[in-house]
């Protein structure tokens, strides 16, 4: 194998050089690249630089010659399984597109992203929502696994850029319903309480409020009740990990069916026993000279839900 000179594309505009590497050459581990940026055999425009230099449009790369020891065997590759059900339903579930992004009602019970002991998500399934565009769609935010509604997607590197950055500025709007057991005690109000991850027994990890967590704030307001039951309007303005599900919590009226948070006490008899919450919409207010905004249906257990027990939204 001999030296390659590789020029970076439009689409790899901005990203981090390691990330370029692991885009292109995934079997490459970041322990090479470490090394071969030292040595300087890894080089961009002739010049030496750091793993987490940011590439441009133009700009040259020098890759040296990669024997099979310079390869990461450790590394799986991306498996999909071709033959799941969730591939139909997630090319058939997409709410929005155009050039620059991508939207999808994610249903519930499928993860966005692998880990131990999942097998289907939606990060594996991305080539499927491909469709015309030249890059694979990338992600820019979650959803928990159990929490249906709007995902969005980039379509291009730059957009991915400019989506992380809005949600990190907190300026992306985003507003969840969640069907919760009993009635706050005030229609409408604030949720202020820092939360935190924590031990819960046999290594696992729970979301607790408590003052030496990070900040987590929630506006909410009930859009009705009925029979022991309330639709709320959530808008956090901060995302942490479950924080929705221990703020509904934190108000005394768990998200239904929230078994983790809100024990035997979330469920209701004759109801379906899915986590009962959505994320509906999305907006941007100024999303590349323009407002970006995308609304999901609500699943059906939770419309029926609605439906059966008289709540209205």
């Amino acid at each position: 194998m001999s030296v390659k000179q590789v020029e970076i594309s439009k689409e790899d505009d901005g990203i981090r050089l390691d990330r370029w590497f692991s885009r292109h050459y995934p079997k490459v581990g970041h322990g090479y690249i470490e090394k071969a940026l030292r040595k300087g055999q890894i080089k961009v425009d002739g010049k030496k630089v750091k793993a987490s230099f940011r590439v441009e449009e133009g700009q040259v790369i020098r890759v040296p010659p990669l024997q099979e020891s310079d390869l990461d065997t450790k590394k799986p590759s991306r498996e999909i399984n071709k033959k799941s059900k969730y591939i139909k339903i997630l090319r058939e579930n997409v709410i929005y597109k155009d050039e620059d992004v991508l939207a999808i009602n994610k249903p519930h019970g499928l993860a966005v992203q692998g880990g131990s002991g999942v097998k289907d998500n939606v990060d594996g399934f991305l080539d499927f929502l491909q469709f015309e565009s030249i890059e694979r769609p990338k992600l820019v935010h979650r959803l928990d696994k159990d929490t249906s509604g709007v995902l969005l997607l980039a379509r291009k590197t730059s957009i991915a850029a400019k989506l992380t950055e809005a949600f990190r500025d907190k300026n992306v709007k985003k507003i969840y319903w969640a069907v919760v057991v009993g009635v706050p005690a005030k229609k409408s109000g604030k949720i202020d309480i820092p939360i935190a991850k924590r031990e819960s027994g046999q290594g696992r990890q729970k979301v607790q409020s408590g003052d030496d967590g990070q900040e987590a704030v929630t506006n909410y307001k009930v859009l009705s009740s009925a029979n022991g039951l309330s639709l709320l309007e959530m808008r956090p303005v901060t995302g942490r990990t479950h924080q929705l599900r221990v703020h509904a919590l934190e108000l005394g009226t768990p998200i239904l069916c929230d078994g983790k948070y809100g024990g035997k006490t979330s469920f209701v008899d004759g109801i379906d026993k899915k986590l009962h919450l959505h994320a509906k919409k999305i907006s941007i207010p100024d999303f590349i000279g323009r407002k970006l905004e995308v609304e999901a249906e609500l699943p059906d257990h939770m419309r029926k839900t609605i439906e059966k027990t008289g709540l209205k939204g």
